[in-house]
């Protein structure tokens, strides 16, 4: 695979700062495919003072022409579909084919909302004797994980772009050939210098320098709930802005007049998508007491269809494999039935994991309560829709869920209970213009949308 051996700062590729690098891994067969610099604090220092630079002229950009350098990137990205696709697939090990329909395709929706956005959105209103700015943040400090390699870049650095923000961009270690990549297309598409800039490292040095940056206006962080408690308390010491989108356990409610079959067989497929590695991922189906086994049998069968190696890729790394593993062992030992897959892994070469199917699964285990992050669903019964509101709501996560129901008003009526921040509604199709984020610990701000532009933005009004 193609790798830069330095970090994108102030509209070039330059020298990092020291000589350590981070071997890029395929999970699919273990072995090496690149080596990255990895970067120190005076490299994410570097890459800050040339976003603090190029902050004023881009601030000052109108925003119809911050809309066209938008829409170059979407198109840059669209043309580099296959070639991002394929280093989507290196990387992080996902079928060829999830990685173009959602790894490569999904961003250039993404792009392509903000660029409509930026050109139409209100930065300026009249309220009485008042006119109200929309103003840019200033520099933003972008920290992504890697489940979800471009498509997270994406959702921060577009909206960041559109309201007048100049970014540094802090990618997971995983996965940094991907954030190489969009720091090409940024480049091809005319961002002026400075504008974006990229730093790959290590969490622990690179992420928490720049979390810490003293000229940083806004850190913008999605990965684990542990990790953003401590971004929330640096920025929060200097007074400083988060948007934090966390971990999830999401709630597929089924309730008794659904289509059992649909949602069993589209829960399913949401939590194997990605080798379940999804914060949104409806990992806790809720079935009424009268059609549990139903739904247990259900469940088993649709399992099957996903083939490691074929329909599911591997986990990321070692780490995370064992993690799983661990959790799947976890359930048998606290009681629940196992009815399909379980901690044996199924290839003898790749963090494979075994598609897994958990049933007589109760509220109070480890596998209904923490974040699994991979192939693995458990099948929880309740006894009335109080029951199973009391169930779904029974976390310290709320970042999304389902219900499915005899039609949509009764859905929706359950849903509008939950304490969650999205819910797909008798299996609802995604749109890149819907706020995404958490209630709880879940998350702070939302991305996507109008609402996501927003978190980049701060007001100032004028009297008259």
């Amino acid at each position: 695979m193609k790798a830069h051996d330095g970090m994108y700062i102030g509209g070039a590729w330059r020298p990092a700062a020291g000589t350590d690098t981070i071997a890029v891994v395929n999970p699919a067969d273990e072995q090496v495919i690149a080596h990255v610099p990895a970067g120190t604090a005076e490299d994410v220092d570097a890459a800050v003072r040339a976003a603090r630079a190029a902050f004023p002229g881009w601030a000052a950009t109108p925003p119809a022409e911050r809309a066209a350098r938008i829409g170059a990137l979407r198109d840059v990205l669209a043309a580099r579909a296959e070639e991002i696709a394929e280093t989507v697939t290196a990387e992080l090990g996902a079928p060829l084919k999830l990685s173009q329909t959602v790894h490569a395709g999904l961003p250039v929706l993404v792009a392509g909302s903000y660029a409509e956005l930026a050109a139409t959105y209100a930065f300026e209103e009249r309220h009485g004797n008042s006119t109200v700015f929309l103003e840019p943040v200033g520099v933003v400090g972008a920290i992504t994980p890697w489940n979800y390699p471009l498509h997270q870049i994406v959702a921060k650095v577009a909206p960041a772009l559109a309201a007048g923000c100049t970014v540094v961009l802090k990618p997971a270690e995983d996965t940094p050939l991907t954030a190489q990549l969009f720091a090409e297309a940024a480049e091809e598409a005319g961002l002026p210098a400075g504008v974006f800039n990229l730093v790959t490292g290590l969490g622990p040095v690179a992420g928490q320098a720049l979390a810490e940056h003293a000229d940083v206006d806004l850190v913008s962080f999605t990965g684990s709930t542990a990790v953003g408690r401590q971004i929330g308390a640096t920025a929060g010491g200097a007074v400083k802005r988060v948007a934090l989108e966390l971990g999830g356990k999401s709630a597929n409610v089924i309730l008794p007049g659904a289509d059992l079959a649909k949602a069993v067989n589209t829960g399913v497929a949401n939590v194997m998508s990605n080798s379940g590695q999804t914060c949104s991922a409806w990992t806790r189906m809720l079935v009424d007491a009268d059609r549990y086994e139903e739904a247990v049998a259900l469940a088993s069968q649709a399992v099957a269809r996903y083939v490691p190696g074929e329909r599911v890729g591997p986990l990321v790394n070692a780490k995370q494999q064992a993690r799983v593993r661990g959790y799947i062992e976890k359930g048998i030992e606290e009681g629940a039935r196992l009815v399909a897959g379980g901690p044996e892994a199924p290839l003898p070469t790749g963090y494979y994991v075994s598609p897994t199917v958990f049933a007589d699964v109760t509220p109070e285990m480890t596998i209904a309560r923490e974040e699994i992050f991979g192939p693995v669903v458990s099948i929880l019964k309740y006894e009335d829709e109080a029951d199973a509101l009391r169930i779904a709501n029974d976390t310290v996560y709320g970042l999304a869920g389902a219900v499915w129901a005899a039609d949509d008003a009764e859905a929706v009526a359950f849903a509008r209970r939950m304490d969650t921040g999205q819910v797909d509604i008798n299996g609802g199709r995604f749109n890149p213009l819907a706020p995404f984020g958490g209630y709880k610990q879940s998350g702070v701000g939302r991305e996507l949308g109008a609402h996501g532009l927003a978190e980049y933005l701060q007001t100032k009004s004028l009297q008259f």
